[in-house]
């Protein structure tokens, strides 16, 4: 698999910009978005860059990298700054994950905290990919990271959106 050509840091690959095609990108296609996001991680600590790519239910595609902290728990992981960049941009709703680590040997699935963040606005047949630094990658789904989710039926979806109510 060929990187794709170098972009500048102030036109990042994602814009939330909907597809021409009427058809959903392939595996690789998401993979090579994730790939592309990854050059814009910040990862002076862990040396351990991370991007993702979120396949919104409007067809685009919404990418993120992941953003370090000296303070570790600050540092916010590729897939949850996709998926909050991606709410942020006013898409709730999601057919399908790309994560690529361009510095593993094999394919890396999202940490505990990403599956939580993701499962709670993407249903648990959505496909998630993840791939090494060889393209080589694996697919599975968020019910497959995330199995038994408890939770998943408690959220409200009639709740308003909007500002909290003071009584």
């Amino acid at each position: 698999m060929q990187d794709p050509p170098n972009t500048s840091a102030r036109n990042p690959p994602n814009t939330g910009v909907p597809r021409t095609s009427k058809q959903d990108p392939s595996p690789d296609e998401l993979i090579s978005s994730a790939r592309e996001a990854a050059r814009f991680t910040y990862s002076p600590y862990s040396r351990f860059p991370v991007g993702a790519a979120l396949l919104c239910a409007d067809g685009s595609i919404v990418t993120g990298a992941n953003v370090e902290n000296r303070s570790f728990g600050l540092s916010n992981c590729a897939e949850r700054s996709a998926l909050f960049a991606a709410v942020s941009q006013g898409h709730t709703s999601f057919r399908a994950v790309a994560v690529f680590c361009p510095s593993a040997d094999a394919p890396v699935s999202p940490c505990g905290a990403c599956r939580q963040a993701l499962s709670e606005f993407c249903p648990p047949e959505t496909p998630v990919y993840y791939a090494g630094s060889d393209g080589t990658y694996t697919a599975t789904t968020i019910g497959e990271l995330l199995p038994r989710d408890a939770l998943q039926g408690l959220k409200d979806t009639t709740a308003v959106k909007g500002p909290a109510r003071t009584h």
